[in-house]
């Protein structure tokens, strides 16, 4: 078609024939259309070429950009067939296919519809931009030619990466090696972009995800999973092997879930940044799930001043952390916040004078000056074992990272009885129920009693966006209903975030925690020993002052942080 095209288009004076030998040259270097030549050279528009092809041809001209197709329709013609051919499958009426078309004379296409339809098939025609567009919103990202597909994402991502190079734990790959193969590799290209934009996003995690007959890829932002994008389904094995290389994980080992570790030099505005990923492959149904969490140690806070915590519970907190023996737990689930706390506690008790050995599965940040392990189930380095060794170390502080079994909660406890301080976690809804849970665990009520000086639950809520944030008209009885006091419903503003351009129309920028602080007072002593429920233990704590997690949104929500929704929907009333 594309000589016919061309004479058709200097005929009707739309061009002249050295544009159109220029265009011939272009298209014998780079590939493609005749027409996609034309239009890249600007020498005429889309939309004039398929006003030329409608009128030559006696074929309807249609433009795509505002056509709705039902799902079933798109389900009759392959997403290989529409790649290959550029069409569109648009509607059926009885046995009749409407497909567009970038050149409705390709009787093959037709033919190939109808022989794999069983339906009739009458084209019509539309432009080469809006038939790609069309592919890609209706069948996902194209399979015409993955670099087309990476140059297309990166586009609407917001521009190309930097600078990527992954770091040895001694020696540096070099950034010219990595610079060359992501330009012949359209899999590294588009793995190095998906890192570089979880880090502008300001993801905290990566979801790589295989189904039948989709490939997406998710970011954690601000604790929300947003689907990012979907690459062609043919690069699954490709990118996940390339992960897996990064990671010096067993590319062959495609059976059991496997852990491992990129640590990336990332150039980004011409600033240089160290990033390290922690990875996690599951085998599922379709293939390899792989999640990366984002360990960027600019957003670890150690600050505990800027957690979040109420006044009075940083005072209890740091009360309890300067205490010299005991223990203190952080509960919360996971994402929660809960490992930013315990290295905001150490990060405040790291003096040269004290020794402090922490035992994490998996070490998440290096923090100078203190003894960090790494926990190895397969050799037998558990907690239980650690901490043994630990307490052959002369330890002043220990960091346990996190209280799973009997075995690792009795040593903890012992501990923190014999001059220890010992920080740890523990996976509970709220700071009461924890004492019930240490029970359960088969610790003794006076032994529970005894040693745990302080319980901080905890939980992550979205801040409101400061560039969009605005008041919100509410009555007073709606605040009531989740908790305010009548007095307090007529006196608070309430706020919410419109969405802008700086929080990509969520209404949220960042998050801020929520914080339940229990102090373990002798009252509360005489109830955990009497046998006393996580209710009563509750009831006792708030009568001694304690803000609860609720409490402690409603105080955030009227401080114009964060809104009623993120609070009901991280807390019980």
């Amino acid at each position: 078609m594309s000589a016919r095209l061309g004479e058709i288009l200097v005929k009707e004076n739309l061009i002249s024939q050295e544009q159109l030998q220029q265009a011939i040259e272009q298209q014998k270097d780079e590939g493609g259309r005749l027409g996609a030549a034309l239009v890249k050279l600007g020498f005429i528009s889309d939309d004039e070429i398929t006003g030329v092809l409608s009128r030559q041809y006696g074929v309807p001209a249609i433009n795509l950009s505002y056509y709705e197709v039902d799902p079933g329709v798109v389900k009759l013609v392959p997403q290989e067939t529409a790649v290959r051919y550029q069409v569109v499958p648009l509607s059926r009426v009885g046995s009749t296919l409407t497909i567009a078309m970038v050149d409705p004379t390709n009787v093959f296409a037709m033919d190939d519809i109808k022989f794999m339809t069983g339906l009739n098939v009458e084209p019509v025609v539309a432009s080469e931009t809006s038939i790609q567009d069309a592919i890609i919103k209706f069948y996902g990202v194209s399979e015409a030619s993955p670099e087309q597909d990476l140059d297309k994402v990166m586009a609407e991502l917001g521009g190309g990466i930097g600078d990527v190079e992954v770091a040895e734990e001694e020696s540096e790959t070099s950034i010219a090696e990595l610079e060359h193969a992501a330009e012949e590799a359209p899999v590294i290209k588009l793995v190095n972009l998906v890192l570089s934009e979880a880090l502008t996003r300001g993801a905290s995690d990566i979801h790589i995800e295989p189904y039948e007959k989709e490939y997406r890829i998710r970011f954690r932002i601000d604790g929300v999973l947003h689907t990012i994008m979907n690459p062609p389904l043919k690069l699954k094995d490709a990118v996940t092997s390339r992960v897996k290389i990064m990671s010096k994980l067993d590319i062959s080992e495609k059976r059991l879930p496997q852990d491992g570790r990129i640590m990336l030099k990332l150039s980004k505005d011409g600033k240089k940044k160290e990033l390290d990923f922690r990875v996690s492959t599951l085998p599922t149904l379709f293939g390899e799930k792989i999640v990366l969490r984002l360990l960027d140690k600019e957003n670890l806070r150690l600050d505990m001043t800027k957690l979040g915590f109420e006044q009075e519970s940083l005072d209890k907190f740091e009360e309890a952390i300067l205490k010299p023996y005991g223990m203190v737990l952080v509960t919360g689930p996971t994402g929660s916040g809960k490992t930013n706390t315990l290295y905001s506690s150490i990060a405040r008790l790291n003096q040269p004078d004290t020794n402090i050995m922490t035992a994490e599965d998996p070490v998440e940040f290096q923090l100078p000056g203190i003894n960090q392990v790494q926990m190895k189930e397969q050799i037998g380095l558990n907690f239980a074992t650690a901490l043994r060794s630990f307490l052959r170390q002369d330890p002043n502080i220990i960091l346990v990272g996190e209280i799973r079994d009997f075995e690792t909660a009795e040593i903890s406890v012992k501990a923190a009885l014999t001059g220890h301080l010992v920080l740890s976690t523990l996976h509970t809804n709220d700071a009461p129920s924890t004492i019930s849970r240490l029970m359960n665990m088969g610790i003794e009520p006076f032994l529970v009693a005894t040693s745990v000086h302080l319980i901080c639950a905890q939980r992550l809520v979205r801040r409101i966006c400061t560039g969009c944030k605005e008041q919100q008209d509410l009555p007073p009885q709606a605040l009531i209903d989740i908790g305010y006091t009548p007095t307090e419903a007529k006196k608070n503003k309430v706020f919410k975030g419109k969405g802008c351009d700086r929080c990509n129309g969520t209404g949220y920028k960042g998050r801020v925690g929520l914080y339940e602080v229990m102090e373990i007072t002798d009252d509360m002593r005489e109830l955990i020993l009497v046998g006393a429920s996580a209710l009563e233990l509750k009831k006792k704590a708030i009568e001694q002052g304690m803000i609860t997690l609720r409490r402690s949104g409603l105080i955030k929500i009227a401080d114009g942080q964060t809104t009623i929704e993120e609070v009901i929907r991280e807390t019980v009333s």
